[in-house]
């Protein structure tokens, strides 16, 4: 079955009484070219089983059973649990869960479901969820070692940003503290049905071992992040002091100890001055 052929699609999604769900962010695939792309590159191979979100009709997910040795699909809308079992019929190695990637027990999922493998995770995300779902991934320390989606353009730019760029926010900071991001390729949104109204990305990350910098308080450095980068007009002194409802003199004198210049502004910082300004802030 021809997965990424309009024609096919929609028979498929007629004989099932399937409508697309704007509020779940529904498009689907139809560039042939695209899911192999992301199936090769997301590190499949050997051993190796991949974790997906939001499989759709399943085109990336009969993709990646090719080149895994187990795939498991999270689906929230049931509707599709049917139009899945007639698109991947006769493949072996898939398992389709309905539920919230957002409030299922992940480290359990994979812990039952992929015993003895690596596991990566790689999805076209729904937009409404994509930084949510990234951050789940990350900060819960889940035992994969990549993560390959396909996010909306902009917020793919955004969260591969590197420090010190414009571009650079919060988002940013977090997602190179737990791992190495890399915009992959970009993909047109004539490659989707129904169309939207942005072109889309597909990155990867590359989880670290070890975080990126070494802090004293993961809590309290990610407040300082979102503080510092929460009012980006002003300078980090000032976004800081107001956003941790500390006084100027405070937050100046941890910048003078970590060499930070009290002018600056949170996207010219690097993620070191980041972390040896969360360390001096918070050192008493």
């Amino acid at each position: 079955m021809n997965l990424s052929d309009i024609s096919t699609i929609r028979n498929v999604l007629s004989r099932h009484g399937f409508h697309f769900s704007k509020s779940l962010g529904q498009n689907f695939l139809i560039n042939p070219d695209v899911c192999p792309r992301m199936a090769e590159e997301c590190g499949l191979g050997k051993g190796v089983g991949v974790l997906e979100v939001g499989p759709g009709i399943g085109v990336l997910t009969a993709e990646l059973c090719t080149r895994a040795e187990k795939v498991v699909s999270i689906e929230l809308d049931s509707r599709l649990l049917p139009v899945l079992n007639e698109t991947l019929s006769g493949i072996s190695n898939i398992k389709i869960i309905n539920d919230d990637v957002l409030k299922i027990d992940l480290h359990k999922l994979i812990e039952e479901e992929f015993a003895g493998l690596d596991v990566v995770v790689c999805a076209n995300l729904p937009y409404y969820i994509t930084s949510p779902v990234i951050m789940r991934f990350l900060e819960e320390r889940l035992p994969v070692s990549a993560i390959t989606v396909m996010v909306q353009k902009e917020a793919a730019d955004r969260l591969c940003a590197e420090p010190g760029k414009r571009a650079c926010g919060a988002v940013s900071a977090a997602v190179r503290y737990f791992s190495e991001p890399q915009i992959l390729f970009g993909v047109e949104r004539s490659s989707f049905m129904p169309q939207p109204n942005v072109d889309s990305s597909v990155i990867r990350l590359d989880v670290r071992e070890e975080p990126a910098v070494q802090i004293q308080s993961e809590k309290n450095f990610f407040a300082l992040v979102k503080a510092a980068f929460g009012q980006r007009r002003k300078t980090v002194l000032n976004s800081v002091a107001a956003g941790l409802s500390l006084t100027k003199e405070q937050v100046a004198q941890a910048l003078d100890r970590a060499g930070i210049a009290q002018n600056s502004r949170a996207e010219q910082l690097s993620m070191e001055q980041l972390a040896a300004f969360s360390n001096e802030l918070f050192s008493e």
